[in-house]
């Protein structure tokens, strides 16, 4: 076994998980699967008076401090590694009674982490219901003769969080005319024309854009100006 030259838990007890097969140098018994060196011998955690303790693996901070801090007697396990050259943290050991009331505490903790998201959540759909609805009243100030049904769709799409979509944007949160506009323009344009159809037959999108430009256009100057109330 390569010795401990330079121990990585300078503090406290050091238990070892052997790469080769060891016996304690004090009962024989073995292979161990943990061990503890006392000046160079190896001891089974019984005999070095461990025997008591559990082993909890790496992985959990918040539970590996937690049981630490209600162990009266704890010990962190190493393993050589041979390709970096040093020995690895594995985990601790740990009183069982430490470990079972540290693993309470953090299911409490992810219960209150549970009943906060939940809370953020119920928050953020009231925020986005209100934002959906000024956004869809903006929509009918600038285009009174949208259809309030085609509005509010227009709102909706454009403003789902996360979604990147113009909505989103920190000019849509605003709710700058630019913004809103442009929310309306992609609306017709992708609704009213046959825009994606020219996309798919592979017509470049500025093409695209130009030769449905008029169409888009017109649909808008309708719906800021009701055409056919003066017909």
């Amino acid at each position: 076994m390569a010795p401990i030259t330079t121990p990585p838990h300078r503090n406290g007890l050091l238990v070892v998980q052997p790469l080769k097969k060891r016996h304690c140098a004090e009962c024989r018994t073995g292979p161990l699967t943990l061990l503890v060196l006392e000046e160079g011998a190896p001891r089974c955690l019984d005999c070095a008076d461990l025997g008591h303790l559990v082993f909890l693996p790496r992985g959990d901070t918040a539970l590996t401090r937690r049981s630490r801090e209600g162990s009266a007697l704890s010990a962190v396990v190493v393993r050589f590694n041979r390709r970096r050259g040093r020995y690895e943290r594995q985990g601790v050991l740990v009183e069982e009674g430490a470990l079972a009331r540290a693993e309470e505490r953090c299911l409490a903790d992810a219960e209150a982490r549970r009943r906060r998201r939940t809370r953020d959540a119920r928050r953020r759909e009231a925020e986005d219901v209100r934002f959906t609805d000024a956004f869809a009243r903006e929509i009918r100030r600038l285009f009174p003769h949208c259809p309030a049904d085609r509005a509010r769709a227009i709102a909706a799409h454009a403003s789902v969080r996360g979604s990147g979509r113009v909505g989103r944007s920190s000019a849509g949160r605003a709710l700058s005319e630019a913004a809103v506009t442009a929310a309306v323009r992609a609306s017709v344009r992708h609704t009213e024309t046959p825009y994606d159809q020219l996309l798919m037959s592979g017509v470049p999108r500025y093409e695209a854009r130009r030769r449905i430009a008029a169409a888009v256009d017109t649909r808008l100057w309708e719906w800021r100006d009701d055409v056919s109330a003066r017909a």
